[in-house]
């Protein structure tokens, strides 16, 4: 389990070292009416305990077709991925999804959205009510816990959905492109957000994003994957300081970072940074 949340400044990132997810040899192939199509092929990566990794590559690579095999919701053709040395067949608790659109129900407030992962799983309680009330307030809605999603900004909105991911502590959190709907600022504002809850509490993530900027700011390794099939064509360190800041990026080696994971992408690449 993840440890607890709190409002403290997060110190620097302890170097991790115990692997949490070992994907080996893993592939898929999807069979549609015009044939078979290999969505993965071969893909080998070892994730440690606490690490942030971000995924680029072009878009149709199977980057979403990757964390949604993590997250035990596709079967592999091939190959094997296993969380804590387990295969994964199968949804688990251990494991947070959060994706581009918020999916908050419209006729719940803030706090009954992110208590209803509690409700499904048959765990609501007092403490997981206090908890959900710590959690909201950590992400800067304390004072929207009685809300409706029509009344938050995007911005907001994409919290409650953090929140309601990060209220039963997942040791893994999978998010799919979440901050590619924002505007710059509210997207800056996001990803500082994320890192310092996220760094905090010691949770291991996996992030897929078309912008390298975005990929190399919030990451300690930052995959870049092939088009389609998609395999891993390079992995590389992000040796940055953490916490991170914005004035980060004017920095040389950053700029070196980006212009490195440009250079595996390729030239003609349609990526934004």
């Amino acid at each position: 389990m993840a440890a607890r949340i709190d409002n403290g400044t997060p110190l620097e990132r302890a170097a991790p070292a115990e692997t949490i997810i070992d994907v080996k040899g893993l592939g898929k192939t999807f069979t549609l009416d015009s044939g078979p199509v290999i969505a993965l092929e071969s893909v080998d990566l070892t994730i440690r305990k606490g690490e942030f990794i971000s995924f680029v590559g072009p878009s149709g690579c199977g980057k979403s077709t990757l964390l949604n095999m993590v997250a035990g919701l596709l079967p592999a053709t091939q190959g094997e991925a296993t969380l804590n040395g387990r295969a994964i067949n199968e949804p688990s608790r251990q494991v947070g999804f959060m994706f581009q659109t918020a999916v908050l129900l419209p006729w719940r407030t803030v706090e009954e959205n992110v208590l209803m992962p509690a409700e499904v799983f048959g765990t609501k309680t007092e403490a997981t009510r206090q908890k959900a009330r710590t959690v909201l307030e950590a992400v800067g809605l304390g004072d929207f816990m009685n809300a409706y999603p029509r009344q938050l900004s995007g911005g907001m909105q994409q919290r409650v959905s953090l929140a309601r991911t990060l209220t039963y502590e997942p040791d893994v959190l999978l998010m799919d492109e979440p901050f590619g709907a924002l505007d710059e600022f509210t997207r800056e504002a996001m990803n500082l957000e994320l890192m310092r809850i996220t760094q905090a509490a010691g949770i291991t993530v996996l992030f897929v994003t078309h912008n390298i900027t975005e990929a190399v700011f919030m990451a300690d390794r930052v995959v870049v994957m092939t088009p389609r099939p998609g395999k891993v064509s390079g992995v590389i360190d992000v040796e940055l300081p953490r916490p991170r800041t914005i004035d980060q990026m004017q920095s040389q080696t950053f700029t070196d970072l980006i212009f490195k994971v440009r250079g595996i992408l390729g030239h003609g690449q349609d990526s934004h940074a």
